[in-house]
């Protein structure tokens, strides 16, 4: 029970990399706060799903790029319990999209919510971590903020890279105050929103092609990610900030060797 008795808010946990998470912390004994902004009945899933495995959880409507919302989300948290020991910026979303054909409006809508919301939910939770001298922040990154030669994913790698170079900073900044601030990043997970509207045989024919480019080929699931969470949530990392822990099976794709 690594996080016994830990309150952790993880956003964007009423399904994918998020929902695994909330379970991940839950089997190690947090109480966890599942955050969502449509999927009020997943969401409710996920919290029942808790409870069923003898953990205690709540859901708050929140949409991240929303600083009043996030307040409220928090200030909710506080008062049903008092601390907030975890944060995890999980909730993003992402737009294919070049130099050559990109929308300024969805380009506007993954930065608002990957950027600019994780920049929130930090400001709006940290106040009380350092009242208390300790927290954990992990920020979910991609490994499209490394320089992966996918296709379609420049604009949204830019967003994920603002969040690198924000880890990095906070770690700086929220060191002294007893915090850890890390990041996780993924390469292409198997989630809902990768495989939304796509038939069976496009999902296999896209898993194939995706593991000719992983050293140990198979595709990234939601589990490994929150496996790495746990770890980083945990004291076990207590002397660990500032880092950036890929969680590619080994993909050899990327543009260059440079970091």
């Amino acid at each position: 029970m690594r996080l016994k008795d830990k309150v952790a808010i993880v956003t964007g946990s009423s399904r994918g990399i998020g929902r695994e998470i909330a379970l991940a912390f839950t089997r190690e004994g947090a109480i966890v706060v599942v955050n969502y902004v449509y999927s009020e009945d997943k969401a409710s899933e996920v919290v029942e799903e808790i409870e069923r495995l003898g953990g205690i959880a709540i859901s708050v409507k929140a949409d991240v790029s929303n600083r009043s919302e996030v307040r409220s989300m928090v200030r909710k948290v506080i008062d049903e319990f008092n601390r907030i020991d975890i944060l995890v910026n999980n909730a993003g979303i992402f737009y294919p999209g070049s130099l050559i054909d990109f929308d300024e409006e969805k380009l506007e809508a993954m930065w608002r919510i990957n950027v600019k919301g994780t920049i929130y939910c930090i400001h709006e939770t940290v106040k009380y971590m350092i009242k208390r001298s300790y927290g954990k922040i992990i920020n979910i990154a991609s490994t499209a903020a490394l320089g992966t030669a996918s296709p379609g994913t420049t604009m949204y790698s830019l967003t994920k890279a603002a969040i690198i170079i924000l880890t990095k900073r906070l770690a700086y900044e929220l060191g002294e105050y007893g915090i850890n601030v890390n990041a996780i990043a993924p390469s292409f997970v198997l989630t809902d929103i990768n495989i939304q509207g796509k038939s069976r045989e496009e999902i296999n024919e896209m898993i194939e092609r995706r593991k000719e480019k992983i050293s140990i080929r198979r595709i990234c699931e939601p589990m490994d990610i929150a496996n790495v969470a746990v770890f980083l949530a945990s004291d076990s990392s207590s002397y660990i900030t500032g880092q950036v822990i890929v969680v590619d099976g080994g993909r050899i794709d990327y543009l260059t060797h440079s970091i």
